[in-house]
């Protein structure tokens, strides 16, 4: 198997390990410090393999409680328009895109928990909300180690979703180590 590590926002999230010798990172929440722990991460252990694990807010209420692996994910809120559409750093040859060899979901991330109905999120197809991904998608890809994450729909993104989000962390673990050898092993 090849040298991965697996980074979460929180121990809330994620705090059992599946895989033996393999420990857990906790990032905090936002893009600016999985950012940071990321790099370090990288720079220090030099993985193969960087698996993001946590909750994030579904689009689809049929999406709620089930667990995804992420084939995308974009910076919802990088809005910068007239100079770039929303989602794209303006004046950027970097992709706004970024893809990963798992799973099929498509993810969104933005540093603001999502409490409402979010129009361009439905428009561009996106099946999750989360606080972290694209950071650690990003740097992984600049570093050159490959990336793959796995989400548990916590919550449906609307008014009641810090709620739901607390009331559903109990399953988040269990469903979370469901894909767990799936990510791991390719």
């Amino acid at each position: 198997m090849r040298k991965t590590i697996v980074v979460a926002a929180l121990e809330s999230e994620f705090f059992t390990p599946f895989i033996e010798n393999q420990r857990i990172y906790y990032s905090g929440v936002g893009k600016i410090n999985a950012s940071r722990l990321v790099t370090q991460l990288i720079l220090e252990e030099r993985p193969e393999l960087i698996l993001n694990v946590g909750t994030a807010g579904c689009i689809q209420r049929n999406s709620l409680g089930e667990v995804f692996g992420i084939n995308s994910v974009v910076e919802r809120d990088m809005i910068a328009v007239p100079l770039a559409p929303r989602g794209s750093v303006p004046f950027s040859d970097q992709p706004s895109v970024l893809r990963s060899t798992f799973g099929t979901a498509k993810c969104a991330t933005g540093d603001s928990f999502v409490m409402s109905k979010d129009y361009w999120l439905i428009e561009n197809g996106i099946d999750l909300v989360d606080m972290e991904l694209f950071a650690v998608a990003k740097i992984a890809e600049h570093y050159g180690v490959q990336w793959r994450a796995i989400k548990f729909a916590s919550d449906l993104a609307d008014e009641n979703a810090a709620e739901s989000w607390n009331d559903t962390l109990s399953n988040a673990n269990r469903k979370i180590g469901e894909l767990m050898d799936q990510a791991l092993h390719f």
